[in-house]
Parts: structure tokens; sequence; C-alpha cells
């Protein structure tokens, strides 16, 4: 028997998704089946992993299908599987919210250009709430596989804003689909066409998807047989580009895949994908990852953290093992010693990818924008192809132009001067920062490329890439500064009573503010630089710790002084106490400042500034 119908409102993220899906995707709007039948497919992935434990769930209905059915009468087209099903609370959770980290950025970067939006709401996943774009009204009929007959449910809405549920009598486990088509959606009531769609989007999918029109009777469209299990020879491109789409839910053709079977003592098959974009919720290290396992072709979860390192969480595809247990347990997986074997193997076939891909300049850029990150993240926690990875990362340096031009770190040593023993780099809180820094001036007067880091990560990058193909990092930041094919940084001779002198003034009026204040030879422009000493914490790493809850420990950086620079020439020369001092405070807070970081006492230093140009004199 039914109950009376309850209504509810949508989530708010979900009605203007709606209304996005229905105004933008309307070119594309064919992909509404393909998500569908995706979903269907999904949920006869799970009873048949269920029913490995609890057999009765398949009843008298073992064959897992999916159907679709055309009634050209009622103009309505109905997509059913005999999988899973749902519960009242799964049909709520489901179908009237977007449970997913992302949603707020998502949502903020819409702009209202429907051909921007159209890229921006297939990379986020449309889904079920694609049926909107050709449907007036929506229909889900289901009943999860181990609930009784009287607990099927009916969820109805028009996607305006509103849903009802209302409690039914479903015989049948799984979930029908109903979609009451619009006026201009006659084509998906033809037989050719929706067999053509299924062939194109569900081929590859492994249970037989059958077509029946008002007055015919089914046919089996797609080959029903899962793709990775064939030979690659017999795969076509555009058949691996839709299986992508169908496991990751994603709109846009992945850069580059990679088809493998293992045998001897580990059996196994992988089919690994690298995307063109990042996932909204790549960020949180805590959102749904991973590939989807099988066994022996049966499916067992789609989120098998296992087999690859954290830093690959943006590769998508899947792994069917034929030695794992068909009732392995996620604690099993962490466990065995198969998956590390195979965790250890497919990070390396990952690594191969993307190689691959580098020798392809433009497609490695567009990954290097997505995923670069990931990359620098790799470097700090797989030491084990720390060097294979150091080859992928791509930098600004003081020789790149534009936003978009990187370099790699071969072709840096390619480039560099014959004297040159080390690789320098710089860190900075911006690139406006890093280029206009005072400590690439004598690198820029004597032509050595410096690497230009601007990212948050790239301080804790660089405290583990220490070396690469023989040649140490080097922070220009940091210590005494020694360029390749230059004398050893000036010293202050013994007997040089007056730089020693100013030198001493300068360091009574800074105090503990620098460790230590001193002549050096990175300066050709500037009066004066911050230097850290070799072991200090950078300024990027203090602020990561901090935002972790930690409390970093002191840095107290070095003065560095250009002495042929006018103003020290001048700060030499002064001989009034209080002028001293102010002057001498302005060229650290400069400093500061040069550095990109906030001062202090922003209106200390105003004040001091505003003291020494009212010194100037009215104009004449």
């Amino acid at each position: 028997m039914g109950g009376s119908p309850d209504t509810f409102t949508f989530q708010a993220e979900i009605k203007q998704l709606l209304h996005l899906m229905v105004h933008s995707l309307y070119s594309d709007r064919e992909i509404f089946l393909r998500e569908l039948v995706s979903n269907a497919s999904d949920a006869n992935d799970r009873l048949r992993f269920e029913g490995l434990a609890r057999p009765a769930l398949l009843g008298d209905d073992p064959e897992l299908v999916i159907r679709v059915a055309i009634d050209g009468g009622a103009r309505s087209l109905r997509i059913t599987d005999n999988g899973i099903g749902m519960s009242r609370e799964e049909v709520i959770d489901n179908l009237g919210t977007i449970a997913r980290s992302g949603t707020g950025q998502f949502l903020a970067r819409l702009t209202g250009d429907q051909r921007k939006d159209a890229e921006l709401i297939g990379r986020f996943g449309v889904g079920f709430y694609s049926a909107f774009i050709v449907a007036d009204e929506v229909t889900v009929l289901t009943r999860r596989a181990d609930a009784d007959a009287s607990q099927g449910v009916s969820w109805v809405s028009d996607g305006q804003g509103e849903y009802r549920v209302t409690s039914i009598e479903r015989p049948e486990r799984g979930t029908t689909v109903e979609l009451k088509l619009k006026a201009n959606a006659d084509e998906f009531l033809q037989p050719a066409r929706l067999k053509a769609l299924i062939r194109k989007y569900s081929d590859h999918i492994a249970f037989p998807v059958r077509l029946a029109g008002a007055d015919q009777a089914e046919e089996t469209v797609n080959r029903a047989k899962a793709l990775w299990t064939r030979p690659r020879a017999e795969i076509a491109d555009g058949e691996y580009v839709e299986f992508y789409k169908h496991i990751a839910h994603d709109t846009e053709d992945p850069l580059i895949w990679s088809h493998n079977r293992v045998e001897g003592k580990r059996e196994y098959t992988s089919l690994l994908y690298v995307p063109a974009v990042a996932p909204f919720d790549l960020w949180n290290r805590e959102s749904p990852r991973g590939v989807k396992l099988y066994v022996q072709r049966v499916f067992i979860t789609d989120q098998a953290t296992q087999f690859l390192p954290l830093y690959l969480r943006f590769v998508r595809g899947i792994v069917d093992s034929a030695e794992l247990a068909l009732n392995v347990s996620r604690e099993l997986l962490q466990q065995d010693e198969t998956i590390a074997a195979m965790r250890t193997a497919l990070t390396r076939r990952v690594v191969d990818m993307l190689e691959k891909l580098a020798e392809d300049t433009d497609r490695y850029a567009k990954f290097w924008s997505e995923f670069g990150a990931l990359v620098k993240e790799g470097i700090v926690e797989d030491a084990g192809n720390r060097e294979r990875l150091a080859k992928l990362l791509r930098f600004k340096t003081t020789r790149t132009q534009g936003d978009d031009e990187t370099r790699s770190l071969k072709s840096y040593l390619g480039d560099a001067k014959p004297e040159q023993d080390a690789i320098y780099f710089l860190v900075a809180e911006s690139p406006t920062a890093a280029r206009s820094s005072p400590h690439l001036e004598a690198f820029n007067e004597r032509g050595v490329e410096v690497l230009l880091l601007t990212d948050r990560l790239d301080e804790w990058l660089m405290q583990h890439l220490t070396q690469h193909e023989g040649k140490p990092c080097k922070d220009v930041r940091r210590g005494a500064l020694e360029l390749p094919g230059a004398a050893a940084e000036p010293k202050v001779e013994s007997d040089d009573r007056e730089r020693r002198q100013l030198l001493k003034r300068v360091k009574q009026v800074l105090r503990e503010r620098v460790a230590e204040v001193r002549v050096g030879g990175r300066l050709r422009q500037s009066a004066a630089c911050l230097v850290l000493s070799e072991h200090d914490l950078g300024y990027q790493m203090r602020e990561l710790l901090a935002a972790a809850g930690h409390k970093p420990p002191a840095t107290v950086p070095s003065l560095e002084l250009n002495p042929e620079h006018a103003l020290v020439k001048r700060l030499d020369r002064e001989s009034d106490p209080a002028r001293f001092e102010r002057l001498t405070l302005l060229l650290f807070e400069q400093a500061v400042l040069a550095e990109g970081r906030q001062l202090e006492d922003p209106a200390a230093f105003v004040a001091r500034l505003n003291e020494l140009l009212a010194e100037l004199g009215p104009a004449t």
C-alpha cells in the first residue's frame, strides 16, 4: 500500500545546479543517458558485491541487467536496474542534496557564460540531475534488495525546487528512473537513436543493456563485457575515453591512459587514467578517492586507496585482481603483501605515464597547471621515486616569460654555465616579489639562471629536493653567496675601521631584529636585503606550521648592506643619532618589504618616512 507523499525542498545548491544545467548543457543533453545507465551499472555492481556475503539478496533473479524502455504514447523513457536499490533515507540523501566537498567553490566559479559554465558543470559531475535536461518530470521508483516489498519508495519532481517522497509497494528490487520527456526531446523516443547512444557511451559496461520499444522485444545493445578484460589491440581510443567518462563521471577526455595485464607471480589487470582537469575537491585530502577494485571481475569498492600513494589521488581507473579473495575487506587490503607489491608497480606505471606525457609540451603544460602541486607532494612523500619525479617538475625562472612558460631541471642544467656547480632557487611570496627581489641582482648581472618558487609548498619541497643530477640545490637567500666564476664574497678587512664602525652602529639600532649586520656580494641596485642562515626556518614554512596550529621557532635574519649604494653612504655620514636611527629602521623595513612580508608596525614605518620627507623642505 502506498502512503501519503511528503514534500521536501531541494538543497539551495541543487536548485542552482538544476537551473544552470537545463540552460547550459542543452547542446550536450544526450549525456543524460550515459549518466543514468552508469548509475544503474554502479547499483548492479554493489548488489553483486553484497551478494557475495549474502547470496539470498539475489533471490530468484540472479542475472543483473539494465533495461531501457520506450513508451511513445506516454512520451516516457524508463531506465531500470535490478541492483542494490535505495531506502527512503538514501533516496532523500542522494536525490535531495549534494553531499560532496567543493560545492561552494564550484558554484562560486560560475560566471553566467553558458559555454564556460557548461564546461564547469561537466567537470563537477551532473549525474542523476542530468535527467532534467530532457525531462519535464522525473519519477524514481526503488527498493533495497534487503527490504520487504512494502518498503518501496517513490520520488517525483519537476526540478523546479521541490520533490515528493512516498512509500509504495514494489515487488522487485532495484531502481527505475522514468522520464516524462520535454516536447523538444522526441529524438529520445526513437529506438535507433537510443541504440546508437548506448553503443557510444555504454558499450563497455559489464552488464547487458537491453532496449525495448512499446512494440518490440528486448534487444541487448552493448557488448556486456568489461572493457579492461579485452585485448588492447581490440579496443579503440574512443572506447577507452568513454570508459573513463563512465568511471570518472567527467565530460573531458583524459590526457593519457595505461592498460596493462600482469601475469606470473602477481596476476592482475590495471587501466589507469590521468584526467585533464582537477576535480573540485582535489585539495581535500579526506575526500573520496582511489581506483575501482575488482576481484575476478566482481566489483569490490570504488575507493581502493591502498593501490596508489596519496599524491597520486588524481588518478582514475580500475584494478582487477585474480588472486585476492572475493571477501577481501579494507582492513585486509591494508595488510596484504600482495597489495604492497601492486602499489609499488602501479605507482611506477603512473610515473611512466607522466614521463610519456611530458614528451608532449602542450599537453604536459595542461597537466602541470592542474596537478603540478601533487607532483611536488610526491617529492616529499615518495623517496623511492624522487629522482624520477624531480624530472617531472616544472619551474618559472629568471629566463621564462609570461604566465605559462616553465622550465624543467634538465633544461635548466643544460643551459647552465660550465663553471656552475649548483642549482640556484629563490622562494618568494609572489611572482612579482620574486622577479624584483634584491637577492637576484648579482645573478642577473652574471647571467646565472635562478628558479623562482612562489607556491605555498615550495619551501617544503626544497627541503627534500636537496640535489639533482649531482648538483646541490642552493637557496639564494641563505648564507654566504658564492657565484660561479666570481671571487669570494668580499670580507670586511680588519683595518677597515670605518666600515666596521657603520655595521656596529646599525646593529646597535636593530638589536635583536637581526642576527648580524654585514657587507655581502648579492646587491647591485638595492641598499639592503635580509639573509637567512643555512638552518633558519623560511617564511613559507613558518606560515605552514602556524596554519597547522604549531608555533614555529624564531627566525632572526641577518641584514646585508650594499656599501656602494647612496643611501648606505648617506647613513655612514650621518652624525645625528636620532636621524641615524630613523634611516637605519627605514633601511631594515625596506628589506622586509622587499621580501614580500608584512611589517610588524606599518604605522611607525609611515611616520618615520614622513618625518624624513618633511625634512626635505618645501618644493621651490
